[in-house]
């Protein structure tokens, strides 16, 4: 009896979406946990943000302080969570010179990532959305794209520049034409500040797929995925958008419970005993540690 066929890489997979004219959103993960409510929410791509697991892993700004060693222990656990989701995992610059950004590369695919995003920031980087950020000559960030594409098995590559900030739009256009002509998946020019800005990019790259970053409280417009694929751009990020109301949410109700004691008069605010324990897969679990449904625990993060 022949096997049935594995399904193609998850790189593999984004990739043949976009080429097919779907518009994908990604919302911003940062642990197992918050992968799993994406899911459940019907995602079926996230993107891991360097900027979330710099707040919610280590406590700190994204300012450079993640490692890449400590992105790809983040990276695996979120993968394994939702092996039936595309994680694309953010690689800042890929931690150095192009022999780093090939170790970038073999992490992140033994991880389990079906992408990832490299940028042209000059380390240690900033968030795209804070001032202050420089960026490296256009061949240092094309070799480490050139090491990246020639290296990777089937993982979705997006170039980003951050050129608009420190150089002016021209220059990051032109950096990310020439990152097209590489052969990257994607191309990414962070934080235009206009919809005129944004028509530029679109009319410029045509025929390239392009990124958008959504940033609440960011340089770039608010827009919807529909409006953003009218102007170009049909792989949209929202990165912050779960930390940012996670933030919220955990202070309001660390406030109430700091003040009262208790939370037994507020009890709609939280998520019950019974649907946190759906939600982590209790009920699996229980099957696999029973010897009459099998030996051993499924694979978990």
């Amino acid at each position: 009896m022949s096997r049935p066929a594995s399904p193609p890489p998850a790189g593999q997979q984004l990739r043949a979406r976009l080429a097919d004219g779907q518009t994908v959103l990604m919302p911003g993960v940062w642990d197992p946990l918050s992968a799993l409510l994406a899911r459940g929410a019907g995602f079926s791509t996230v993107f891991l943000s360097g900027y979330c697991v710099s707040g919610a892993y280590l406590g700190v700004p994204d300012i450079g302080l993640l490692t890449q060693t400590e992105m790809a222990e983040v990276a695996r656990r979120v993968c394994r969570a939702v092996p039936e989701l595309a994680v694309v995992v953010d690689a800042d610059t890929g931690y150095g010179d192009p022999s780093n950004t090939i170790r970038t590369v073999e992490l992140w695919e033994e991880a389990g990532a079906a992408g990832l995003f490299l940028e042209d920031q000059r380390w240690p980087k900033r968030c795209g959305h804070l001032d202050g950020k420089e960026v490296v000559p256009r061949d240092e960030w094309l070799a480490k794209l050139r090491a990246a594409i020639a290296h990777r098995d089937a993982l979705h590559v997006t170039a980003r520049t951050d050129a608009r900030a420190p150089l002016g739009l021209d220059e990051a256009i032109e950096r990310a034409r020439m990152a097209a002509d590489l052969g990257v998946d994607a191309v990414f020019v962070e934080a235009p500040r206009s919809i005129p800005e944004l028509e530029r990019i679109a009319s410029a790259l045509a025929g390239t797929v392009l990124v958008a970053n959504m940033v609440e409280g960011g340089k770039t417009p608010l827009l919807t995925p529909d409006e953003l694929h009218e102007l170009g751009f049909d792989l949209i990020v929202s990165p912050l958008t779960g930390l940012f109301s996670t933030v919220r949410a955990l202070r309001d109700t660390f406030e109430r419970l700091a003040g009262a004691g208790t939370l037994r008069d507020d009890l709609g605010r939280l998520a019950t005993f019974d649907e946190f324990t759906a939600l982590v897969e209790l009920d699996r679990w229980q099957r696999a540690g029973d010897p009459a449904h099998g030996d051993g625990a499924p694979a978990g993060p």
